[in-house]
């Protein structure tokens, strides 16, 4: 069975926290066990708003959709959240163009299932550490294009503006991936909070040094506040 543990924090120049996070290791509905980590966005309260909401619609609709192929209860609990929160950001204008990005894992038979909307992200550590999930942002298409590199892109002037978002549009595309897990790998999820702050050579770095998932979680944090801490960071750690 896997465990999993989670920390969030504001972000040392932030006011509002704007992530939400939600991690089960037991079955909920049809799946084993479910692992969310949510980045919303709008103005004032609209994103903390946003990125709740979703996740805690997510959860009641997985319930709801009962028994069924795995990503096929993802599926159609994302497209249902999204037709919600455009809903009620149509109906309401302090939320007027909110959204939030998703990334979603649970865990069969040694298949790790994922779903992301956005740029929080998916890691998997095996031997190595390896982001599984690809950022929906402008500063990732220049990147696959050839443009612009790496090395460059995570101080980009537009590395924050995403392609796709819960809530932007009518209809959502999600992106899927599978991945063999064994005993002993070590998923962490995140949003960008923390990889805008820490280069992924220092949280491969962390995750192996660390004695725990607490103890990895709470060095994540800390290392990202003392980089700047320029957004809520959230982390979310399961080890199977």
């Amino acid at each position: 069975m896997p465990r999993s543990y989670s920390v969030t924090d504001i972000g040392r120049k932030r006011k509002m926290n704007q992530d939400y996070v939600f991690a089960t290791d037991s079955p909920i509905g049809g799946l084993d066990n479910l692992y969310i980590v949510a980045d919303g966005m709008g103005g004032h309260n609209a994103g903390e708003y946003a990125s709740a909401f979703s996740v805690e619609e997510l959860k009641d609709l997985v319930v709801e959709l009962g028994q069924a192929e795995i990503e096929i209860i993802l599926h159609r609990a994302l497209q249902e959240v999204n037709r919600r929160l455009r809903t009620v950001a149509a109906s309401d204008s302090r939320y007027y163009g909110m959204g939030t990005t998703i990334v979603i894992a649970t865990v069969r038979g040694g298949i790790l299932y994922v779903a992301n909307v956005g740029d929080s992200r998916l890691y998997l550590k095996k031997n190595r550490l390896r982001q599984i999930t690809v950022d929906h942002s402008l500063v990732e298409e220049m990147v696959l294009a050839g443009t612009l590199d790496q090395k460059k892109a995570r101080t980009h002037p537009d590395k924050n503006v995403i392609t796709r978002a819960i809530g932007a549009e009518d209809t959502l595309e999600i992106d899927f991936f599978r991945e063999k897990v064994s005993e002993g790998n070590i998923v962490l999820m995140c949003s960008d909070g923390l990889t805008n702050m820490v280069e992924d050579s220092e949280i491969e770095e962390i995750l192996g040094s660390s004695r725990s998932l607490e103890d990895a979680g709470g060095k994540l944090l800390e290392k990202a506040n003392d980089n700047g801490g320029s957004d809520n960071i959230s982390v979310l750690l399961v080890k199977i």
